[in-house]
């Protein structure tokens, strides 16, 4: 991921918030600051600070800086769009422009650059896809690829891309259960619950099948929506989305008390 010009960015409720540290300007020094249309008010640790950047997206899913250090939303069931900032320092920052980049209801979540920057990546419930790339114009070619097929299940239909920094030209896709307890998650032949990785230097003409190719790093992960790499040693974060409606002692404990867990797969 490109860097970012403050510490961190979150999506929530078709709205950004800009999270900085340690930034000396305050919200009130700020002439574009937004007010949240709902009542969801999210709290940052001690020493940071957030705003609202931007409004009126729709089901923003995933986010990436491209090499212009324009962000690229993938809005579920629309497609994806670019938004190009006016940053006046610490989290005061306005959308200066906006624009589809593609326009397709069946992407619905994941999100990825290329190492360069020039290739873009998302995906669909039922697959990945790449397209040539350009940041300075924020556009794609006419055409794309298709990476890997196969992944369609219910549920769970959100499939998180990762670009591997560390074995470049390496897709790492998370896909999650087809249920909320999905007992054919324990047949690896399903594809269920699994997080695969595919070498994309070596694409089959017709793309990969998601069940029966690509290299086998987790299973088992229900829902892991979240996924990272570990910058020295190649590793891969997920966090898990562990089950719904889970009860303890006659008591629901999914919302207070879930059990998520962050998984760390080592590669090497």
């Amino acid at each position: 991921m490109a860097s970012f010009s403050y510490a961190a960015l979150a999506v929530f409720l078709s709205t950004f918030l800009a999270i900085a540290h340690g930034q000396s300007s305050s919200a009130s020094a700020c002439s574009t600051t937004l007010t949240p249309k709902n009542s969801i008010q999210p709290t940052v640790a001690s020493g940071y600070r957030m705003a609202l950047v931007a409004t009126g997206l729709t089901k923003p899913r995933s986010i990436e800086f491209d090499n212009n250090g324009n962000l690229l939303v993938v809005q579920q069931g629309a497609g994806i769009a670019n938004l190009v900032f006016q940053d006046n320092g610490g989290t005061c920052l306005s959308v200066e422009s906006s624009k589809n980049v593609i326009e397709n209801a069946d992407l619905n979540h994941g999100l990825a650059l290329s190492q360069d920057g020039k290739t873009l990546y998302a995906s669909s419930a039922e697959a990945a896809y790449s397209w040539v790339y350009d940041p300075a114009t924020g556009t794609v070619g006419d055409t794309n690829t298709t990476l890997v097929t196969g992944m369609n299940n219910n549920d769970h239909t959100t499939r998180t891309l990762l670009m591997s920094r560390k074995v470049p030209g390496t897709l790492v896709i998370s896909r999650g259960s087809t249920s909320n307890v999905d007992p054919l998650a324990e047949q690896l032949s399903t594809g269920h619950s699994q997080l695969k990785a595919f070498e994309l230097d070596n694409l089959p003409s017709e793309g990969y099948d998601f069940n029966n190719d690509g290299l086998l790093l987790g299973w088992g992960l229900r829902n892991s929506v979240g996924v990272a790499e570990h910058p020295d040693t190649g590793g891969i974060y997920s966090v898990e989305n562990s089950v719904d409606e889970i009860m303890r002692d006659g008591k629901d404990i999914h919302e207070d008390n879930p059990g998520e867990g962050k998984c760390l797969i080592p590669t090497s």
